[in-house]
């Protein structure tokens, strides 16, 4: 089984209890067909324009269904390639004089052939035409890095927000409440509790737009960029690391499951 050769754990689908025991429910049971949209992340961009406006993406350089139909020479010196249809299949560029083609279209061409659905069963993504995009290259105050606010939101209502950061050197990931207390948790990569991350100026206005993403939605994570003092969503997340991330203290992993309310999926197992 998938879950307990990620995890260590056995899987109570049937009662389950713990945040990663209800992602894994969520993914057989939650079947709302809204979330093949939002796992897109070309398709998404519409929707995002419609629920809060264009000025909250981040600039769109191409779109193409073909690794070979991209021209470089079109792009500007910076710039990320993502593929629309799954997770972590991105080129990220600051200097397109560093960039080698060749490297960057093998590994594109060998995502876009990738269907994410078959690690995770994540669903939505099983039927996603595979596309990829060009985005404007974007860096917050470090000038090197773009801090990821993530927030998890249970029913319309956010109550947890991660931290992504020192993503080149040396992964960290940090944990808040919504009142930006740090919070003891260890999440698959090590955490500094004494990195100097600064409530994001438009904390109150990422809170909002997380209850819109959210509402009626037993779960989902909505993810932020913040620079100088611009707000952009970055994605919409199900299921974060697939249900098989390892929490510490495991307390949190119960703690946070307990914020899932299945009885509000869509068509939930009766």
């Amino acid at each position: 089984m998938v879950y307990y050769g990620e995890t260590g754990k056995r899987l109570n689908i049937d009662n389950p209890s713990t945040y990663n025991e209800k992602v894994q429910w969520l993914k057989l049971y939650d079947r709302n067909p809204f979330y093949g949209t939002i796992s897109d992340k070309y398709a998404v961009r519409k929707y995002i324009t419609e629920t809060i406006g264009e000025e909250y993406l981040i600039p769109l350089l191409g779109v193409w269904d073909n690794v070979d139909d991209i021209v470089f020479d079109d792009l500007p010196d910076s710039f990320v390639l993502k593929c629309t249809h799954g997770s972590g299949s991105n080129i990220i560029c600051d200097n397109k004089n560093d960039l080698d083609y060749e490297e960057a279209k093998k590994k594109l061409k060998k995502w876009i052939k990738k269907n994410w659905y078959w690690f995770g069963r994540e669903w939505p993504y099983k039927s996603i035409k595979p596309k990829i995009i060009a985005e404007k290259y974007m860096a917050d105050e470090s000038g090197v890095e773009l801090k990821d606010y993530k927030l998890y939101c249970f029913n319309g209502e956010p109550k947890l927000i991660q931290v992504s950061f020192d993503r080149f050197v040396g992964h960290k990931l940090n944990f808040y409440d919504t009142d930006w207390n740090n919070l003891p948790i260890l999440f698959i990569f090590p955490s500094d509790p004494n990195a100097p991350i600064k409530k994001p100026a438009r904390l109150d206005e990422m809170l909002e737009i997380s209850r819109k993403f959210s509402k009626g939605l037993p779960h989902i994570r909505v993810d932020f960029y913040s620079i100088e003092n611009e707000l952009y969503l970055g994605e919409l997340t199900l299921y974060p690391a697939s249900g098989y991330g390892d929490f510490t203290p495991d307390k949190w992993d119960a703690e946070i499951g307990s914020w899932i309310d299945l009885s509000s999926a869509y068509g939930q197992m009766k």
